[in-house]
C-alpha cells in the first residue's frame, strides 16, 4: 500500500506527551508542510507560529483551560510545541479563512506521525485571540490584530502507545 495513504490512516490524536523537545529539523517540516495545505483562490490566509518558549505555552494553556471552565486541567497534554494556527480575515474568500486553517492544521498533524511525532487539535485558539489578552500576544508578536485562532496543534514525542483507531462508521460513503 501507499506509504502516505497507510500514514493517513495510522495518524491518532495524542493526549499524553514525553518532555523531550522536538528537533528543529522536525519542526521546520511539520511547518512547512502546514504552508502547502491548499487554499482558497491560492491566497495562503494562513499564520503559524510555533511556540517553543515554556512561559508562553503554559499561559496559552492556562487560558485554554479557563475558556472551558476548568481552570485546573491540562489542555495541552504536556506538549513541548503548540503551533497556533492563525488566518486572516480579511482574506479574499474570508469564510475560507478558517477552512484554509483547517487544512494546514491536517497537514501538520499528518506530517507529524510521518515524522515519529504525535500531535492533537486543541480548540478555542478563536475565542482566545477573539479576547483582548489575544490581541495583545498578537501584538507583542508583531502580527495583525485581526488575525483570528483556527486552532492549537500541539506537537511532541507521546508518552506510550498510540490509542487503537475506532472501527469505521457504516454507511459513511456513498458513490452515485
Amino acid at each position: 500500500m501507499n506509504e502516505m495513504l497507510e500514514n493517513l490512516k495510522a495518524r491518532r490524536s495524542i493526549r499524553a506527551y514525553l518532555p523531550k523537545p522536538v528537533e528543529k529539523e522536525k519542526l521546520s517540516s511539520v511547518l512547512e508542510a502546514g504552508t502547502y495545505a491548499p487554499s482558497a483562490m491560492g491566497r495562503q490566509s494562513v499564520t503559524l507560529v510555533a511556540v517553543e518558549d515554556r512561559e508562553i505555552r503554559d499561559y496559552l494553556e492556562r487560558e485554554n483551560a479557563k475558556i472551558i471552565g476548568k481552570p485546573d486541567s491540562k489542555p495541552f497534554y504536556g506538549a513541548p510545541v503548540v503551533v497556533v494556527t492563525l488566518t486572516d480575515p480579511e482574506a479574499t474568500n474570508a469564510v475560507n479563512g478558517q477552512r484554509d486553517g483547517a487544512l494546514a492544521m491536517g497537514n501538520m498533524m499528518n506530517a507529524a506521525w510521518s515524522l515519529g511525532l504525535g500531535s492533537c487539535w486543541i480548540n478555542r485558539a478563536q475565542e482566545f485571540f477573539d479576547k483582548p489578552e489575544g490581541k495583545a500576544l498578537l501584538q507583542k508578536w508583531g502580527l495583525p490584530e485581526r488575525l483570528q485562532g483556527v486552532g492549537f496543534c500541539i506537537l511532541g514525542y507521546m508518552d506510550g502507545e498510540a490509542p487503537a483507531a475506532k472501527p469505521r462508521k457504516e454507511n459513511g460513503i456513498f458513490r452515485v
